[in-house]
């Protein structure tokens, strides 16, 4: 069970795992094992999700999701092969959290009016001072 918060609870018969030779430093070791992990989710057919975390997951992941609405996520950080099926589980637990909450709307406000005043006061005032920098022109 994939716990995200206590909302969100995904059980682990959701996901896939397959399993290949990941690259990188380990010798002969990296030739013979299949260590690294590739974890493959349908996000949209889940019944795990709510509804707006779902919408919000598949807005912001967009990008990530596979022609059948799955989402993959590999990891080859570890040698050994339960770690980095723990570490697939991480970042998808990180991903699903980043759009758990549901964004505060911003409301626009008006700026005061002594800011307005001070803002246009601030620009006289260097207009002026660069006014004063330059020559004086003469007419002849």
């Amino acid at each position: 069970m994939l716990i995200v918060n206590s909302r969100i609870q995904i059980p682990l018969s959701e996901f896939n795992f397959a399993f290949a030779r990941s690259g990188g430093p380990g010798g002969q070791n990296v030739n013979k094992v299949n260590s690294k992990a590739i974890l493959r989710w349908a996000v949209v057919i889940t019944q795990s999700l709510p509804y707006d975390v779902k919408a919000r997951f598949l807005e912001k992941f967009a990008n990530r999701l596979t022609a059948e609405n799955e989402i993959i996520i590999t990891s080859q950080r570890f040698r050994d092969q339960n770690k980095n099926v723990d570490d697939c589980l991480e970042k998808l637990r990180a991903m699903i959290e980043s759009v758990a909450e549901r964004p505060t709307l911003r409301r626009p406000t008006k700026p005061t009016y002594s800011s307005v005043k001070k803002r246009v006061e601030k620009k006289v005032a260097l207009s002026q001072k660069k006014k004063a920098r330059k020559a004086p022109v003469f007419d002849d």
